[in-house]
């Protein structure tokens, strides 16, 4: 074996295990937030958990990387620990496929149908292909197929140089003397272990002692122990994915590292039992790469039907190995809004960036909802847990608008690129309907301490108002949390109905101040209450608009308000008049009844007595009509 061999076995390792992570990572891409889905399913049932396991990770090909999502996932307080011990478990089970597809390898026929399962012979084809999709189609899901194709076609090649660069090694005397040493299963275990804690990929170790065993010269005695510790040495992956995490999220690696050394154990004793005590035969005997990937799946599937009926003592023996601090713990967890492992599973982190989002649109609807009671029912504990609501508002929105930015930097599909444009924008509406609800709160406050209350006639207008504004911020957060364009496009027109009932509160009340009815520091109260409720509708708007625009990759949300203000759909002006019906302000009481102060005042209220009175609501409405047939009117500001 010359040096050019070991650069060719090396290179070939290179390959392999940059081959894995290309298709890794674009096939974790493709899956995107239905990882998240698929996490979210997981019950108590152990069966169906063991299986979702194993489908994440034949996803994703890797149970390390669904090992680091688990410890970033309960670090974030997303996931019990309790409810990963199935899914680990499950992700032994899927982590068999590569060895399965690295043992068509050994297949020898010179029939051209069986003998192009070989995967060196399909895969320059599959490369082929791979490449075509990359240069030839427009679509990005299609160019990401295309990339997981050259990904496996260089995998497989990596596979081949490697197979052709040991090939001279069956015939030196030093490799037969090293294997002589692989022969004690105590030194097999601790080298499958290093081997794989070094390149932190188990696929790897496995696919290497495959290629050796294409030499002749590996026996069933020499293979399993190296399998035995290459199941080992993959954990290390996850042991480093918890420095700096919480205790509860430690326990997951050490959950990991359990199952992994009784499996170890457990087999260990079977092996010497067999080789040394019953001295069976096959132990002496040369494997090939097949029947490596057949003991590879028996050791896995095993290991897993003896421990899953102990999974929950496993769960209570890391719980006592792994002790929480309660008082650390709550701590830790409050500082956790978002693990920076999830960043390495795009889309699982964008479906938890939504959650949070959800959460934040919740809070401020509550908040806001919270703020409006105050007024009619004033109450200082009530006071605390809105301002304690707005706090958790800020903090998530700095928390999520820095997330959100160093998430969009990394590659994923074009919906989760969308998913986090909308999330950017919508942010800081939703933090700013906490803000306004603060500003409610201190004029409710404002109120009970001068012991002022509102007219009869203004508290009946401004239930009506907050009618409309608890059926807005409803529609807002049922349409984002639903993801439902439908529902969004009713946000503007009952937005737009809201603006007519600020504008004939304001006029209306400036008429009972003319008559006396109200009093001038009510007057500067109400004004800033409207104020406030005009400014949630506004930025309910800007979340349904934001939804709308998301489907279409755009976000000129002025283009569209004009589109749909002034362009004369049918739709919007529909909704506009079933909105405007609902939310029909109390009948003006003839201004003959009223305390008049100056006679010139009184005749232009017994004249309008006599007329019926136009709103500025039914002034908008025949403008919508006009705009309707063509005729439209100015942008508002």
């Amino acid at each position: 074996m010359s040096i050019y061999n070991l650069f060719a076995l090396i290179g070939g390792l290179a390959f392999f295990l940059f081959g894995m992570n290309v298709m890794s990572n674009y096939l974790e891409k493709m899956a995107g937030g239905r990882l998240e889905g698929i996490l979210k399913k997981l019950t108590a049932n152990p069966l169906e958990s063991l299986v979702l396991g194993a489908i994440i990770t034949i996803a994703i090909q890797s149970s390390s990387a669904l090992t680091v999502m688990l410890v970033g996932l309960v670090n974030s307080g997303i996931m019990e620990f309790s409810s990963t011990v199935n899914v680990i478990m499950g992700s032994d089970i899927g982590t068999t496929l590569t060895a399965w597809i690295l043992s068509l390898n050994g297949i020898s026929s010179d029939n051209i149908f069986v003998s192009m399962l070989k995967p060196q012979n399909f895969a320059p084809i599959v490369a082929i292909v791979g490449v075509i999709m990359i240069m030839g189609c427009k679509e990005q899901k299609k160019k990401d197929i295309g990339t997981i194709l050259c990904g496996f076609a260089v995998l497989m090649y990596g596979m081949t140089l490697m197979s052709d660069s040991v090939s001279p090694l069956a015939e030196m005397p030093e490799f037969q003397n090293i294997l002589i040493a692989f022969d004690n299963p105590f030194i097999g275990v601790l080298v499958g272990t290093a081997f794989t804690g070094v390149i932190q990929a188990s696929a790897a170790s496995i696919g290497v002692l495959q290629a050796l065993s294409l030499t002749g010269k590996i026996s069933f005695g020499m293979a399993i122990p190296i399998v035995m510790g290459a199941n080992i040495g993959t954990c290390v992956t996850a042991i480093l994915s918890s420095i700096g995490v919480s205790k509860k999220a430690k326990r997951v690696p050490a959950l990991h590292i359990l199952i992994k050394i009784l499996g170890t154990v457990i087999w260990l004793v079977l092996y010497v039992v067999l080789r040394y005590i019953l001295r069976l035969p096959i132990f002496n005997h040369v494997i090939n790469s097949f029947q490596i990937a057949v003991f590879h799946t028996i050791f896995n599937i095993g290991t897993i039907v003896i421990l899953l009926p102990f999974s929950q003592k496993l769960v209570h023996l890391v719980e006592r190995m792994v002790r929480v601090d309660e008082n650390d713990e709550t701590d830790t967890e409050k500082s956790t809004l978002l693990d920076e492992r999830l960043l390495l599973s795009p889309g699982l982190a964008v479906g938890q960036c939504r959650d949070k989002t959800i959460e934040m649109a919740k809070l401020a609807r509550e908040s806001f909802a919270s703020a409006l009671k105050m007024f009619e029912h004033f109450d200082r504990d009530e006071v605390e847990r809105i301002i304690k609501k707005e706090e958790e508002l800020d903090y998530l929105e700095d928390e999520l608008d820095t997330y959100l930015v160093r998430l969009s930097a990394k590659d994923m599909t074009e919906t989760d690129s969308d998913q986090i444009s909308e999330m950017l924008h919508c942010i800081n509406d939703f933090e700013r309907i906490g803000d306004h609800a603060i500003n409610m709160t201190k004029l409710a406050r404002q109120m009970h301490d001068q012991k002022l209350s509102f007219s009869a006639h203004a508290r009946e207008e401004l239930a009506v108002l907050t009618s409309a504004l608890n059926e807005i911020m409803n529609l807002t957060l049922e349409s984002f949390e639903k993801d439902d364009q439908q529902q969004a496009k009713l946000i503007e027109p009952l937005e737009e109905v809201i603006d007519d009932l600020t504008k004939e509160i304001k006029n209306r009340h400036i008429d009972r101040l003319r008559t006396g009815e109200c009093r001038v520091e009510l007057g500067i109260i109400l004004t800033d209450y409207i104020t406030n409720c005009e400014r949630v509708s506004d930025h309910c708007s800007n979340v349904g608009v934001c939804i709308i625009q998301t489907k279409n990759s755009s976000f000129e949300t002025h283009g569209y308000l004009n589109e749909v203000k002034y362009g004369g759909e049918s739709e919007f002006v529909d909704e506009f008049d079933s909105y405007l019906e609902k939310y029909r302000l109390p009948a003006v009481e003839p201004a003959g009844k009223k305390k008049i102060k100056k006679g010139k005042d009184k005749d232009k209220a017994t004249k309008d007595a006599k007329a019926p009175k136009e709103t500025k609501a039914s002034k908008d409405k025949d403008s919508k009509v006009k705009a309707k047939s063509g005729r439209g009117k100015a942008q508002k500001a």
